[in-house]
């Protein structure tokens, strides 16, 4: 079987405090798979395990047969929150242009190519007319977005995305899940989320984190979740596990 990732047993500990416990799983290419979870149930340190910025305690992680440490070119990510200065004089095409500085040369100049790759990565997106616009003039929305077509400038093979559809309106929230829906096939996607009313048929998996991880369909995942009480809903077979 073809996989991007494989976690074997994989134990984290802050200090002498577990934190993660007996993570396995493959994940395949092509694949989008939402992570859910409580509050502290360790799903931004799976996210760091898999980018190589924590070790294992116990346990392996291969991304695509190499360590992660070796593999983060091929993978981008999306964080929750970014802070900047809103005033700060940088325009969205300079944000995306961004994503393009680790393949620069010696002389630090982007070339017509990371340009052309930053103008298809901004209509991905759906934000081309925006491109001269200041980054702090954007919504919440856009400025996701803005982040999303950075993280694919780099050409990444997996994306990863900490709760990218938390703290924007609805609306913002479906033009995010038509660009994931989009980009779906042509990498893996792993996205973090606490909404569960964007869990459907386009997920492939859903990943339930607490402590260990579950692994669930998306027809699987109960309202109960969505309410954050994480409490035994219609299965108890499955979900009698989750809070043990």
């Amino acid at each position: 079987m073809i996989e991007v990732m494989r976690l074997h047993k994989v134990d984290f500990k802050y200090n002498d405090t577990p934190i993660l416990k007996e993570i396995s799983c493959v994940i395949r290419p092509g694949e989008l798979i939402h992570i859910i979870g409580p509050n502290g149930g360790g799903k931004t340190t799976l996210l760091k395990l898999l980018m190589g910025f924590l070790e294992p305690s116990s346990g392996s992680i291969r991304i695509m047969g190499k360590p992660p440490e070796k593999m983060r070119k091929k993978m981008a990510y999306v964080p929750q929150i970014f802070p900047f200065d809103r005033l700060f004089p940088i325009s969205v095409m300079e944000v995306v242009l961004s994503g393009r500085l680790s393949t620069l040369r010696w002389h630090g100049r982007y070339r017509q190519e990371d340009k052309e790759i930053a103008i298809e990565c901004l209509k991905e997106v759906d934000l081309l007319e925006f491109k001269d616009q200041a980054m702090g003039s954007l919504s919440g929305g856009q400025l996701q977005r803005a982040l999303i077509a950075r993280a694919l400038a780099t050409q990444p093979q997996i994306l990863i995305l900490d709760e990218p559809t938390s703290c924007i309106d609805f609306k913002a929230q479906l033009e995010i899940d038509s660009i994931l829906k989009r980009l779906k096939r042509r990498m893996t996607i792993l996205m973090v989320t606490h909404d569960l009313d964007h869990i459907g048929k386009d997920s492939d998996r859903v990943f339930c984190v607490h402590g260990k991880l579950y692994e669930l369909k998306p027809e699987e995942v109960c309202q109960h979740f969505s309410m954050g009480l994480y409490q035994k809903p219609t299965k108890p077979s499955v979900f009698e596990e989750v809070m043990k």
